[in-house]
C-alpha cells in the first residue's frame, strides 16, 4: 500500500487540477453505482447529484438508481460524459480506460479511495484524459 500511495501521487492530478476538473464537469458516469444506500458508491452518487452534477449509473442490473436510468456499460450511454468515477476493483480500471478512449468524449477518469492502476493511468494520460487516483469525489468536492 505504501508504494501504491507513492506511485499514485506520481500519476495523479493535484488540487488545482482537481478543482478545474470539477468546474468543467457536468456529467459523471459512475461505474459500479450500487442501488444499496448503505454502499459508498450510492452515498457518493447521491452527494454528486445533490451538488448539481448529472450522474449516470453504470451497473449490471436494475433500471433505475437514485432516480436515474441505469446503463450496463459506458458504450451504451448515448450522450456526452465528462468524467468517469470508478467504484470497481483496480484490475477493471484498464477496461474502463479502454472504453473511455474508445468513446473519445471523456475528460477524466477518477478512481476512488484504494484504487490505483498506474498502467491504466499512463494509458489514459497518453490519450489526453486526466487521471485522479485513490481519492473520493465526494470528499474532494466537499472541500472545494
Amino acid at each position: 500500500p505504501y508504494i501504491q500511495r507513492i506511485l499514485s501521487k506520481l500519476l495523479n492530478s493535484n488540487k488545482d487540477e482537481i478543482r478545474e476538473i470539477f468546474n468543467s464537469t457536468k456529467t459523471i458516469a459512475i461505474i459500479g453505482l450500487s442501488p444499496d444506500p448503505s454502499k459508498a458508491s450510492n452515498m457518493v452518487g447521491a452527494y454528486l447529484k445533490d451538488a448539481g452534477f448529472k450522474i449516470v449509473p453504470v451497473y449490471p442490473k436494475g433500471d433505475e438508481i437514485l432516480g436515474e436510468k441505469v446503463y450496463r456499460s459506458l458504450e451504451e450511454i448515448p450522450f456526452k460524459v465528462d468524467m468517469v468515477d470508478v467504484f470497481r476493483k483496480a484490475e477493471v480500471i484498464q477496461l474502463v480506460v479502454d472504453a473511455c478512449i474508445k468513446r473519445g468524449d471523456i475528460n477524466c477518469v477518477w478512481t476512488q479511495l484504494g484504487l490505483v492502476n498506474n498502467k491504466a493511468a499512463t494509458k489514459a494520460l497518453e490519450a489526453g484524459i486526466k487521471v485522479v487516483q485513490n481519492y473520493c469525489t465526494k470528499i474532494e468536492h466537499s472541500q472545494l
